[in-house]
């Protein structure tokens, strides 16, 4: 009977063990989860941008860059500007699809610098057309002539 209850509290015991130790891993991981609007990561690793959007493990999402490119772009030469920009060690930015776009507007206080005009997505309509959103409102517009020119916020994910 004594050997019963011994193995029960070893059992028990290791179940304690195992607990406290999933929970230090969730609290150190919660700990390190990037936030909306940092510019690093809790390593003190530059991001590159400015985070507008976490998943949610906290450790993955997507950074604005900082600032606009200076002239308003066609569809074309901001889908190039994008891909071929280098900031901050970084080459990987392209131009946000239109999802992306949306939550790039909706987090803009926590981005900044943003012009109350329209912003190109990558999101096309067809040959001629792509999606675009005015940050003036937040409207989400569609078949916008891909000559038309625009601005443009550069997105990486990381």
């Amino acid at each position: 009977m004594m050997k019963h209850f011994a193995k029960r509290g070893i059992a028990r015991l290791w179940m304690v063990v195992l607990l406290a130790g999933l929970s230090m891993v969730t609290v150190s991981a919660v700990a390190s989860a990037v936030q909306i609007g940092d510019e690093y990561d809790n390593d003190h690793r530059y991001l590159g941008g400015i985070v507008f959007y976490v998943d949610g493990t906290g450790n993955h999402g997507l950074v604005a860059a900082k600032a606009d490119f200076q002239n308003y772009m066609n569809w074309y030469d901001a889908k190039s500007a994008c891909e071929n920009l280098v900031s901050n060690s970084y080459s990987d930015w392209f131009l946000p699809n239109k999802e992306q776009l949306n939550q790039l507007y909706n987090k803009r206080s926590a981005v900044g610098g943003f012009s109350g005009y329209g912003y190109w997505s990558s999101t096309e309509d067809d040959a001629d057309g792509a999606w675009y959103q005015y940050f003036g409102s937040g409207n989400q517009d569609v078949n916008v002539n891909k000559i038309v020119r625009l601005c443009v916020r550069a997105v990486r994910a990381f």
